[in-house]
C-alpha cells in the first residue's frame, strides 16, 4: 500500500512538474540513413537560453518525433538537423504536409551535406512550394534579437555567406532552412566546438528567434 501510495505522489509531481510548462518542442527522428540525433546537446540548450531570455516557459528537455506519427501535431515547432540522407515516406510526406498547413513550423539546419536531400524530400511535402531566401528585414530577424545582415556565421565550410530560405504557405511561413550557418553547432555545449562565447551567443539569439516567432506570429 505504501509502494502505491509513493508511486501515485511521484505520478502526481511529474504531471505537475510538466505542467507548469506552456510546451514543449521535438527534434525530426526522419528516416534514409542521415544522422538525425546530430548536436544532442544544441535543443536544450537554446530551451534553456530562450526560456531565460524571452520568458518562453518550454519544457526544458526535447521530444523526439517522427515524421509521419500524429504526435507532431502537439509541437509548434520541430527541429531538423543531420548530414546526410533523408527520406520521407508517402505517410510522412502527406503528415508534414497537413502538420505545416495547420500551423506548425518547422525548422532545417543544415550541418553541413543536407542540403540536396532536404530539398529534394520537401518538395514531395510542397510540390507547389520552392524555398526562397529570406530578406533581411523579414521578421524572423525582427523578433527579441535584431539580425540586419541575417544569419550568424557559425562554422566555415565552403566559404559560402549563411542563407536563410524559406517555405511560404499562404502567406504564412511555415518552414525555415538555415544553410551555410551550422546554426545548431552555435547551440551546442561550448566544450563541443569551444566556438567563441560571442559566436555561441548570436547563434542562440537566433535560435530563440526562430522559437519566438514560429510560437507567437504564426
Amino acid at each position: 500500500m505504501r509502494k502505491l501510495l509513493a508511486l501515485v505522489i511521484l505520478c502526481c509531481f511529474v504531471f505537475t512538474a510538466k505542467a507548469q510548462y506552456a510546451y514543449k518542442i521535438a527534434k525530426l527522428k526522419y528516416n534514409g540513413g542521415g544522422d538525425w540525433y546530430a548536436n544532442k546537446t544544441s535543443v536544450p540548450n537554446l530551451i534553456k537560453f530562450a526560456n531565460a531570455n524571452l520568458r518562453m516557459n518550454i519544457f526544458p528537455e526535447e521530444d523526439i518525433v517522427e515524421p509521419g506519427s500524429p504526435d507532431i501535431f502537439g509541437y509548434p515547432f520541430v527541429h531538423m538537423t543531420g548530414h546526410g540522407n533523408v527520406t520521407f515516406s508517402d505517410g510522412d510526406v502527406q503528415n508534414m504536409r497537413r502538420y505545416l498547413m495547420s500551423g506548425g513550423f518547422l525548422h532545417i539546419d543544415d550541418n553541413y551535406g543536407l542540403d540536396k536531400f532536404i530539398r529534394r524530400e520537401m518538395k514531395k511535402v510542397f510540390p507547389e512550394l520552392s524555398f526562397i531566401e529570406l530578406p533581411f528585414n523579414h521578421p524572423v530577424y525582427q523578433q527579441k534579437f535584431k539580425f540586419a545582415s541575417g544569419l550568424p556565421k557559425v562554422h566555415e565550410h565552403d566559404g559560402k555567406a549563411p542563407q536563410g530560405f524559406g517555405l511560404i504557405y499562404q502567406g504564412r511561413l511555415v518552414c525555415f532552412y538555415s544553410y551555410e550557418c551550422d546554426l545548431g553547432n552555435g547551440w551546442e555545449d561550448q566544450s563541443v566546438y569551444n566556438d567563441p562565447e560571442p559566436v555561441r551567443q548570436q547563434a542562440l539569439r537566433m535560435g530563440a528567434n526562430l522559437l519566438q516567432y514560429a510560437t507567437t506570429t504564426n
